[in-house]
């Protein structure tokens, strides 16, 4: 072989070994480029992601107070409901404490009313306080 043809084949070698190594820097700086666009791509939705995270947990967070409102609230209007049937059955009690005193007080008056039988005015009221009662059973009965 002569001389210039070994020039030749190593200049084309090297011009060859060049090109491979351009492509090859090219090639890798495509594909670092693909990468860098992926991993702005995945950034992206990774923010978008914890800005929906952080909605979702701010609108959680509302609802939570809110039923913690509703559930004071409602132990209130609870502890009111609670109150009110107290100071009724002391009403209730009451009413019928007078009743007795009264049905005591027309039996004493009866026991000094010479014209009186205490026993039948005795008879008189428990008959009428049993029909106030049935009527009272029949109203809670019915309503």
């Amino acid at each position: 072989m002569s001389a210039g043809l070994i020039v030749a084949i190593v200049v084309v070698a090297l011009m060859v070994l060049a090109v491979v190594l351009v492509l090859g820097r090219r090639g890798r700086a495509r594909r670092l480029d693909a990468r860098r666009d992926q991993a702005r791509r995945i950034r992206t939705e990774a923010e978008m992601s914890r800005v929906q995270a952080e909605r979702a947990g701010a609108e959680a967070e509302e609802r939570r107070r809110e039923a913690e409102v509703s559930r004071v609230e409602a132990e209130k209007r609870a502890a009111q409901a609670r109150r009110e049937e107290a100071q009724a059955r002391d009403q209730v009690a009451a009413a019928e404490a007078r009743k007795r005193e009264a049905r005591e007080r027309h039996i004493e008056a009866a026991r000094m009313d010479p014209d009186a039988d205490e026993g039948e005015v005795a008879e008189r009221l428990d008959r009428e306080r049993g029909s106030d009662r049935a009527e009272g059973d029949r109203e809670r009965e019915g309503g």
